[in-house]
């Protein structure tokens, strides 16, 4: 697994480590059909694959461990998390969604009873995704045997996880279908990360990017059709 590292703020010091899992789109690489040159390198070399787009936060101080999206590289991603922070010592005490399309949340499937079985996994999502999921099978069954418990956010509105961790989601401009679509901010003891793994067009966000970047240490953004 291809992965790079960004710590906010100081592990030593019982600080907040944010991990990348994957930087892929939701399909990750190499996609389903794709066969042609630039495909084969990742079929013929498993070291050459990537996994969807996904952050772990691993809260040392407090032992909680937070994932962002819930990829159908989930399995691989867990695990990588799983040796940087062990299930053991570190419980899940959350995912956090950004929107209802295929890579960012369709992982949920493996917390279900024909998979992992867990217990009320924190799930965190906006109103109108919260519902879909409430309402819609095979992700309603999921809330009805409660392996995951549905955590209601609201845009603009910070969550406070522990003394050293909280997360801010803000909409983002993008193809709703299904649910809102979000951005977060992640922010650590001592610094500050940017989380934006869709959106259709910068120029439609009423944000301006760069100056958001400037307010953060770190900024994972959307660059999947930057060319």
């Amino acid at each position: 697994l291809a992965v790079s590292f960004q710590t906010i703020g100081s592990v030593v010091e019982g600080g907040v480590e944010l991990v990348v899992i994957g930087v892929a789109q939701d399909a990750g690489y190499p996609q389903l059909n794709c066969y042609k040159p630039h495909c084969r390198k990742g079929w013929d070399d498993p070291k050459n694959k990537k996994y969807a787009t996904s952050l772990g936060v691993i809260d040392r101080k407090h032992k909680q461990k937070y994932l962002f999206e819930a990829t159908p590289d989930i399995r691989e991603q867990m695990h990588f998390l799983h040796g940087l922070a062990s299930d053991e010592e570190y419980g899940l005490n959350g995912v956090f969604l950004t929107h209802g399309h295929m890579g960012h949340y369709t992982g949920l499937m493996h917390f279900g009873h024909e998979a992992a079985g867990t217990a009320s996994i924190p799930v965190y999502v906006m109103p109108k995704f919260k519902s879909f999921l409430e309402n819609n099978g095979p992700w309603s069954q999921l809330v009805k045997l409660k392996n995951i418990k549905l955590k209601s956010l609201q845009r603009d509105s910070t969550m406070l996880l522990s003394s050293n961790l909280k997360v801010t989601p803000f909409i983002v401009p993008h193809r709703d279908e299904f649910s809102e679509t979000v951005g977060y901010k992640i922010q650590g003891n001592k610094k500050s990360a940017l989380f934006i793994p869709d959106i259709d067009k910068w120029e439609k966000w009423e944000n301006s990017i760069i100056k958001e970047v400037e307010k953060v240490d770190y900024a994972f953004v959307d660059a999947t059709f930057l060319n």
